[in-house]
Protein backbone atom coordinates (compact mmCIF):
# COMPACT_ATOMS: atom_id res chain seq x y z
CA UNK A 1 0.00 0.00 0.00
CA UNK A 2 3.01 2.66 0.74
CA UNK A 3 3.63 2.35 -3.30
CA UNK A 4 0.06 2.95 -3.91
CA UNK A 5 -0.17 5.99 -1.98
CA UNK A 6 3.34 7.16 -3.10
CA UNK A 7 2.08 7.27 -6.76
CA UNK A 8 -0.99 8.59 -5.72
CA UNK A 9 0.61 11.27 -3.99
CA UNK A 10 2.90 12.28 -6.99
CA UNK A 11 0.06 12.01 -9.71
CA UNK A 12 -2.42 13.85 -7.50
CA UNK A 13 0.00 16.81 -5.99
CA UNK A 14 2.03 16.82 -9.49
CA UNK A 15 -0.90 18.06 -11.87
CA UNK A 16 -3.30 19.62 -9.71
CA UNK A 17 -1.82 22.76 -9.85
CA UNK A 18 -1.29 22.34 -13.08
CA UNK A 19 -5.04 21.45 -13.79
CA UNK A 20 -6.02 23.22 -11.57
CA UNK A 21 -9.62 23.22 -12.23
CA UNK A 22 -11.02 25.72 -9.44
CA UNK A 23 -9.24 28.34 -11.78
CA UNK A 24 -10.95 26.84 -15.16
CA UNK A 25 -14.06 26.96 -13.09
CA UNK A 26 -15.05 30.63 -14.03
CA UNK A 27 -13.94 30.35 -17.85
CA UNK A 28 -16.04 26.95 -17.76
CA UNK A 29 -19.24 29.17 -16.48
CA UNK A 30 -18.23 31.92 -18.91
CA UNK A 31 -18.27 29.25 -22.20
CA UNK A 32 -21.38 27.59 -20.74
CA UNK A 33 -23.62 30.97 -19.02
CA UNK A 34 -26.59 30.18 -22.47
CA UNK A 35 -26.95 26.94 -21.13
CA UNK A 36 -29.22 25.05 -18.03
CA UNK A 37 -27.90 23.49 -15.21
CA UNK A 38 -28.98 20.18 -16.66
CA UNK A 39 -26.53 20.43 -19.75
CA UNK A 40 -23.57 22.30 -17.86
CA UNK A 41 -23.80 19.11 -15.63
CA UNK A 42 -23.23 16.57 -18.38
CA UNK A 43 -20.59 18.85 -19.96
CA UNK A 44 -18.96 18.68 -16.78
CA UNK A 45 -18.76 14.97 -16.69
CA UNK A 46 -17.45 14.78 -20.21
CA UNK A 47 -14.63 17.08 -19.56
CA UNK A 48 -13.65 14.89 -16.34
CA UNK A 49 -13.80 12.08 -18.93
CA UNK A 50 -12.12 13.49 -21.36
CA UNK A 51 -9.50 14.61 -18.85
CA UNK A 52 -8.61 11.85 -17.67
CA UNK A 53 -8.41 9.93 -20.99
CA UNK A 54 -6.06 12.54 -21.93
CA UNK A 55 -3.55 12.51 -18.57
CA UNK A 56 -3.68 8.79 -19.06
CA UNK A 57 -2.77 8.58 -22.70
CA UNK A 58 0.29 11.37 -22.06
CA UNK A 59 1.16 9.27 -18.48
CA UNK A 60 1.20 6.18 -20.12
CA UNK A 61 2.53 6.09 -23.93
CA UNK A 62 4.86 9.58 -23.63
CA UNK A 63 7.84 8.01 -22.03
CA UNK A 64 8.12 4.95 -24.32
CA UNK A 65 7.36 7.42 -27.13
CA UNK A 66 10.25 9.28 -26.35
CA UNK A 67 12.48 6.46 -25.63
CA UNK A 68 11.29 5.07 -29.17
CA UNK A 69 13.47 8.46 -30.46
CA UNK A 70 16.43 7.53 -28.49
CA UNK A 71 15.52 9.86 -25.74
CA UNK A 72 17.05 7.92 -22.29
CA UNK A 73 14.48 8.18 -19.36
CA UNK A 74 16.44 9.89 -16.61
CA UNK A 75 17.30 12.44 -19.15
CA UNK A 76 13.71 12.79 -19.51
CA UNK A 77 13.26 13.01 -15.96
CA UNK A 78 15.99 15.69 -15.84
CA UNK A 79 14.48 17.72 -18.62
CA UNK A 80 10.85 17.18 -17.82
CA UNK A 81 11.63 18.25 -13.47
CA UNK A 82 13.24 21.20 -15.24
CA UNK A 83 9.72 21.65 -16.87
CA UNK A 84 7.72 20.88 -14.00
CA UNK A 85 10.16 23.30 -11.71
CA UNK A 86 9.67 26.14 -13.98
CA UNK A 87 6.18 25.66 -14.04
CA UNK A 88 6.07 25.91 -10.10
CA UNK A 89 7.98 28.94 -10.70
CA UNK A 90 6.00 30.63 -13.00
CA UNK A 91 2.38 29.90 -11.19
CA UNK A 92 4.27 30.96 -7.69
CA UNK A 93 5.38 34.22 -8.83
CA UNK A 94 3.43 35.30 -11.79
CA UNK A 95 -0.16 36.53 -11.81
CA UNK A 96 -1.50 34.08 -14.61
CA UNK A 97 -1.78 30.48 -13.60
CA UNK A 98 -1.44 27.13 -15.25
CA UNK A 99 -2.78 26.34 -18.39
CA UNK A 100 -5.67 28.72 -18.43
CA UNK A 101 -4.23 31.96 -18.86
CA UNK A 102 -4.20 31.15 -22.87
CA UNK A 103 -7.52 30.30 -22.57
CA UNK A 104 -9.19 33.44 -20.98
CA UNK A 105 -9.91 34.90 -24.45
CA UNK A 106 -12.11 31.71 -24.87
CA UNK A 107 -15.79 32.41 -25.37
CA UNK A 108 -19.35 31.25 -26.64
CA UNK A 109 -20.28 32.92 -29.17
CA UNK A 110 -24.78 33.46 -28.96
CA UNK A 111 -26.64 30.23 -30.41
CA UNK A 112 -22.74 28.32 -30.71
CA UNK A 113 -22.83 25.05 -29.28
CA UNK A 114 -20.06 24.63 -26.87
CA UNK A 115 -18.03 21.10 -27.08
CA UNK A 116 -17.09 18.57 -24.63
CA UNK A 117 -13.53 18.37 -26.05
CA UNK A 118 -12.88 21.56 -27.17
CA UNK A 119 -12.66 23.92 -25.78
CA UNK A 120 -13.64 22.57 -22.91
CA UNK A 121 -11.46 20.16 -22.05
CA UNK A 122 -8.23 21.12 -24.13
CA UNK A 123 -7.14 23.75 -23.77
CA UNK A 124 -9.36 24.90 -21.03
CA UNK A 125 -8.49 22.43 -18.73
CA UNK A 126 -5.76 19.63 -20.11
CA UNK A 127 -2.95 21.75 -21.38
CA UNK A 128 0.75 21.18 -22.72
CA UNK A 129 1.58 21.42 -19.48
CA UNK A 130 -0.22 19.69 -17.67
CA UNK A 131 0.63 16.98 -20.44
CA UNK A 132 4.28 17.96 -20.52
CA UNK A 133 4.26 17.07 -16.44
CA UNK A 134 1.74 13.56 -16.89
CA UNK A 135 4.44 12.07 -19.12
CA UNK A 136 7.10 13.42 -16.56
CA UNK A 137 5.42 11.53 -14.03
CA UNK A 138 5.28 8.52 -15.90
CA UNK A 139 8.66 8.73 -16.86
CA UNK A 140 8.90 7.50 -13.07
CA UNK A 141 7.53 4.51 -13.49
CA UNK A 142 9.89 1.72 -11.17
CA UNK A 143 12.97 1.41 -13.31
CA UNK A 144 14.12 -1.90 -15.05
CA UNK A 145 11.71 -5.02 -15.06
CA UNK A 146 10.52 -4.23 -11.22
CA UNK A 147 8.67 -7.05 -9.36
CA UNK A 148 4.82 -7.68 -10.71
CA UNK A 149 3.62 -6.38 -7.22
CA UNK A 150 5.53 -3.27 -7.13
CA UNK A 151 4.50 -2.40 -11.06
CA UNK A 152 0.96 -3.18 -10.30
CA UNK A 153 1.13 -0.68 -7.09
CA UNK A 154 2.56 2.09 -9.08
CA UNK A 155 0.18 1.99 -11.75
CA UNK A 156 -2.88 1.85 -9.15
CA UNK A 157 -1.60 4.51 -7.44
CA UNK A 158 -0.77 6.48 -10.74
CA UNK A 159 -4.39 5.90 -11.85
CA UNK A 160 -6.16 6.75 -8.81
CA UNK A 161 -4.29 9.82 -8.77
CA UNK A 162 -6.08 10.32 -12.18
CA UNK A 163 -9.30 9.30 -11.32
CA UNK A 164 -8.78 12.02 -8.30
CA UNK A 165 -8.33 14.83 -10.50
CA UNK A 166 -10.88 14.07 -12.80
CA UNK A 167 -13.42 14.13 -9.58
CA UNK A 168 -11.62 17.45 -8.57
CA UNK A 169 -12.13 18.41 -12.42
CA UNK A 170 -16.32 17.13 -12.43
CA UNK A 171 -16.68 18.79 -9.15
CA UNK A 172 -15.29 21.97 -10.11
CA UNK A 173 -17.50 22.92 -13.03
CA UNK A 174 -20.52 21.01 -11.63
CA UNK A 175 -20.64 23.70 -8.84
CA UNK A 176 -18.30 26.44 -10.51
CA UNK A 177 -20.77 29.35 -9.60
CA UNK A 178 -20.76 28.12 -6.00
CA UNK A 179 -17.01 27.64 -5.70
CA UNK A 180 -16.49 30.94 -7.12
CA UNK A 181 -18.31 32.45 -4.46
CA UNK A 182 -16.87 30.87 -1.38
CA UNK A 183 -13.32 30.70 -2.39
CA UNK A 184 -13.05 34.57 -4.17
CA UNK A 185 -10.53 35.85 -5.45
CA UNK A 186 -7.66 35.77 -2.36
CA UNK A 187 -8.87 32.30 -1.76
CA UNK A 188 -8.20 31.01 -4.66
CA UNK A 189 -4.96 32.53 -4.69
CA UNK A 190 -3.47 31.19 -1.66
CA UNK A 191 -4.60 27.57 -2.98
CA UNK A 192 -2.28 28.31 -6.43
CA UNK A 193 0.78 29.47 -4.63
CA UNK A 194 0.32 26.65 -2.22
CA UNK A 195 -0.03 24.20 -4.55
CA UNK A 196 2.70 26.15 -6.92
CA UNK A 197 5.73 25.37 -4.16
CA UNK A 198 4.71 22.02 -3.44
CA UNK A 199 5.15 21.13 -7.36
CA UNK A 200 8.40 23.07 -7.30
CA UNK A 201 9.40 21.06 -4.91
CA UNK A 202 8.16 17.28 -7.09
CA UNK A 203 10.36 19.25 -10.12
CA UNK A 204 13.55 19.38 -7.65
CA UNK A 205 13.23 16.11 -6.51
CA UNK A 206 12.60 14.37 -10.44
CA UNK A 207 15.41 16.41 -11.16
CA UNK A 208 17.54 14.96 -8.84
CA UNK A 209 16.15 11.11 -9.45
CA UNK A 210 17.15 11.39 -13.10
CA UNK A 211 20.64 12.95 -12.56
CA UNK A 212 20.83 9.75 -9.72
CA UNK A 213 20.30 7.08 -12.03
CA UNK A 214 22.70 9.36 -14.97
CA UNK A 215 25.52 8.82 -12.32
CA UNK A 216 25.06 6.04 -10.76
CA UNK A 217 27.44 3.06 -11.46
CA UNK A 218 26.77 0.64 -13.97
Amino acid sequence: MNGVATAFLLTFAGLFPIVNPLEAAPFFLGLTAELTARERQVLARKAAVNGFALLLGSMALGPYLLEFFGIELPVMRIAGGLVVTALGWKLLTQEQWSDHAASAGLQSAPGRKVGSFYPLTMPLTVGPGSMSVAITIGSRKPAGLPPLPQLAQHATGAVLGLVAIALTIYLAYRFAETIGRLLGATGLEVLVRLSAFILMCIGIEIVWSGYSALTAPH
